[in-house]
């Protein structure tokens, strides 16, 4: 999030698309209710009318995988009709600036396209520089090639014709969704955008919040309360594992993982780091070589930092990032190239998509870990539907291990909020914490390669595992000191002398020279002391600034540097006069910044705002992404359509797909768009959720939604047992007849949609049903991997 919780109650408009925070969030909700009470307009856009759409003034239906032409539309209606923030617009974004003459885009294909290796060559994206190396600026908007005009040119085809085609939205749905949000592009009023897994899990997830990203550049409500673009996680602490590197392409803190072709240190480095030559960029990430000396020296800190980088896995040069993600990961353990897996906290023959190969896949192992809290679906996929256990070879062990209320830590939420959580019950008997688990298994393999030798023991034998633990047992909070980081010898900066073992107090003083450790650049600062972890703050007061946007300086702490909204800067103009004052986000006063921690630091008018962009900008053109530097409509993978009416190239060019994929393309063996979504009772793949009663009553098993005409054509009525069938599986659930989901014109055509829940599986409880994802495709988004699970194709017939 670029904002915070309880910053949504600020905001005048809140946009909530790919998301039901009403059911999936409903702590997060209150918030959003109270900007309505407030006098908020509220606007949900979903293909179904779910809680959240009953407490909105506004809503609108559009099919699963057309949210890019809708927000396309959105940003045709902002520029047509110029009612963007102008000064914002101008003096903190990129839509001045000039783009190359290589640059091009051509019936749905950006330039640079390599056909047969589906990518794209994006230095044919880059900006034109001027003789210092700055990118060329027209303030008067008058080049061509200049972003504003090339952003205008791209989007025009967007018209409300062709969005409704599109997205089976009504015309005057939009105009009123349009003209809302719009109104927002002011000096004195901000919006808000909140979005979840529905627009993520699509092959065109990442642009998907691209486009959100350009309208709230537009209105100029980045950086600012009651604005931002917002993420909704589904647990407590998903931002904390992704700042710990979640994803293959990133190591914690966000820092680029090496290739195989950086033969030095010296070489990562520099490739990793961006240079702006423009005087006032902040081009944070040009610290990246302190973030990264950091890291190693926390992993290997009797090691040079060349040494410790020979260490460091590397990525193959010559693959996509894809092949490391979790779709490849079970195309090749389906191919039987994989050894073993470890299933940490995970429920792949559930929770993944194609779930029926995942499990068929993890029959092909010589040994499988699965590590959780109660036995499921993976730790028994050997007899499981459709799995013969006589045939499978497939070694299972199963570590039980503590749950989240059974250990102390850290967990980062949406807000990007560090909060320290003490333990409660002690776990059971042979019940482990995952931390004891990891460390005992590593003394284990270390040991074994101390004695046995190995092809190269080096990083493991080296490895710092001693502040990882005390008194033999892994200990958190020894942990959060190494992710915080500490002096490795004596440093003196800017007149202050740190000593060695001293924590760092924030990630300004981290070093490029291997004298400081730091696991996670983004949490230094954190624990400025070894007695002092900011996260354990329990403490409401804040200044009378403060108060009046619910932001709470001092309870807990938040990344980076405690600021609670990130990008503020461009709350204010080059005086440091708040754009809108009666919500001011920070502000210079009497020769200082007050409110929030200010972004870039320095005086008003000395810095661009955008400070982690590498010329200062608000990005309206992206040239980093793996897809094209503006969002495009393109088709899930699988569609009713075989063309749509934006360009020929109807589906994303370089998403992750396999040729022995099978899809259903305007097939009439599976003519209904389907998609997944989650329940308020239940949590995940169900795990903890499918073994309590209570819940169970409530939601005791899969279910189909389908609108009355649907039911009425295919002769089933509600609670009827369906069968629901794509090209990769079945689902037998229960029909919900409802009008809360209907039918859309697509291209002059009527497709209906139908939907379940994922949450179950066939481990408990009996007879509740199997994994929705059973119907899901193995295609994925290009920069993240992530599967297409919100817009498939399917059948349901009458079981």
């Amino acid at each position: 999030m670029t904002n915070y919780w309880e910053d949504i109650s600020n905001s005048d408009c809140v946009l909530m698309m790919g998301c039901n925070p009403a059911e999936n969030h409903p702590i997060s909700f209150k918030w959003v209710l109270r900007a309505k009470d407030k006098g908020a307009t509220l606007i949900h856009v979903d293909p179904r009318f779910t809680r959240t759409t009953g407490h909105c003034q506004l809503s609108a239906h559009l099919r699963s995988g057309s949210d890019i032409a809708f927000i396309g539309g959105m940003i045709n209606y902002i520029l047509a009709n110029k009612l963007f923030f102008a000064d914002y617009m101008r003096e903190y974004t990129n839509a001045s600036f000039v783009v190359g003459s290589k640059f091009s885009f051509k019936d749905g294909l950006f330039s640079g396209f390599d056909a047969k290796k589906k990518v794209y060559d994006k230095s044919t994206w880059a900006f034109e520089m001027d003789a210092n190396g700055v990118p060329v600026r027209d303030d008067s908007f008058k080049n061509p090639r200049c972003v504003l005009n090339l952003l205008q040119k791209h989007f025009e085809r967007y018209t409300l014709d062709a969005v409704t085609a599109a997205t089976g939205t009504s015309k005057e749905d939009l105009l009123a969704v349009y003209k809302a949000f719009a109104s927002t592009g002011t000096a004195e009023r901000s919006g808000t955008i909140m979005y979840a897994m529905g627009y993520t899990q699509k092959t065109v997830g990442v642009q998907n919040i691209r486009s959100m990203s350009i309208v709230q550049l537009l209105l100029g409500n980045i950086g600012v309360a009651g604005g931002g673009v917002n993420a909704l996680r589904g647990e407590s602490n998903v931002q904390g594992s992704t700042d710990q590197g979640l994803l293959a392409n990133i190591l914690p803190g966000y820092i680029d993982v090496p290739k195989s072709s950086f033969a030095k240190y010296e070489d990562w480095v520099k490739a990793s780091t961006p240079v702006s030559k423009d005087p006032k960029s902040v081009n944070w990430w040009g610290n990246k070589p302190k973030y990264i000396a950091s890291l190693l020296k926390s992993m290997y800190p009797e090691a040079t930092l060349e040494e410790a980088f020979q260490m460091l896995p590397k990525v193959d040069a010559h693959r996509k990032m894809t092949d490391y993600f979790w779709l490849n990961i079970f195309e090749r353990m389906h191919k039987g190239e994989m050894k073993g897996l470890f299933a940490w906290g995970m429920n792949p023959a559930c929770g993944g998509a194609n779930a029926q190969k995942n499990r068929e896949a993890m029959g092909k192992l010589k040994w499988l870990v699965n590590v959780n809290l109660y036995e499921n679906e993976t730790s028994s996929f050997w007899k499981g539907p459709g799995m013969k256990p006589e045939s499978i070879k497939t070694e299972v062990f199963f570590l039980p291990c503590a749950a989240s209320y059974e250990k102390e830590g850290s967990v980062t939420n949406s807000s990007r909020v560090v909060q320290w959580r003490y333990r409660g019950p002690h776990p059971l008997n042979n019940v482990k914490p995952d931390g004891d688990i990891m460390l005992e298994l590593f003394k284990e393999i270390r040991g074994m390669y101390e004695k046995d030798g190995g092809a190269y023991p080096d990083p493991i034998k080296a490895l710092n595992i001693a502040d990882w633990e005390e008194h033999n047992e892994y200990s958190p909070r020894k942990v959060a000191r190494l992710l915080n980081g500490y002096f490795l010898k004596d440093v003196t900066i800017n007149g202050t002398t740190y000593t060695k073992g001293q924590q760092v107090p924030s990630f300004a003083m981290l070093q490029a020279d291997g004298s400081t450790t730091s696991g996670c650049w983004v949490l230094c600062g954190m624990q400025p002391a070894a007695d002092k972890h900011l996260g354990m703050r329990r403490d409401k007061t804040a200044t009378e600034m403060q108060a009046n946007l619910s932001m709470t300086p001092n309870w807990a702490w938040a990344w980076p540097v405690n600021r609670r909204i990130i990008y503020n800067r461009a709350s204010v103009d080059a005086t440091g006069k708040p754009f809108a004052p009666q919500k001011a986000v920070i502000a210079w006063k009497d020769g200082k910044w007050v409110g929030d921690v200010v972004d870039g630091g320095g005086d008003p008018g000395t810095k661009h705002p955008f400070i982690m962009q590498t010329h200062g900008m608000g990005a309206l053109f992206g040239p980093g992404r793996e897809d094209g530097p503006f969002p495009e409509h393109y088709e899930p993978m699988e569609s009713p359509l075989k063309k749509h009416g934006f360009s020929n190239q109807r589906v994303n060019p370089v998403a992750y797909l396999l040729p022995t994929e099978k899809l259903a393309i305007a097939d009439a063996k599976f003519p209904h768009i389907c998609t997944t979504y989650r329940v308020t009772e239940h949590w995940q793949t169900g795990l903890m959720t499918r073994r309590q009663e209570w819940l169970l009553e409530a939601e005791p098993e899969v279910f189909c939604e389908m609108n009355p005409a649907l039911a009425k054509s295919i002769g089933i009525n509600n609670g009827d047992r369906v069968l629901l069938s794509s090209p990769r599986g079945e689902v037998n659930a229960v029909a919900m007849v409802t009008e809360r989901i209907q039918s859309f014109t697509i291209m002059g055509k009527e497709v209906h949609q139908i939907g379940l829940p994922w949450h179950y599986g066939w481990v408990t409880p009996n007879f509740g049903g199997d994994s929705a994802n059973l119907l899901t495709s193995s295609v994925g988004e290009p920069n993240t991997g992530i599967p297409e699970t919100k817009a498939f194709m399917a059948n349901v017939r009458k079981a």
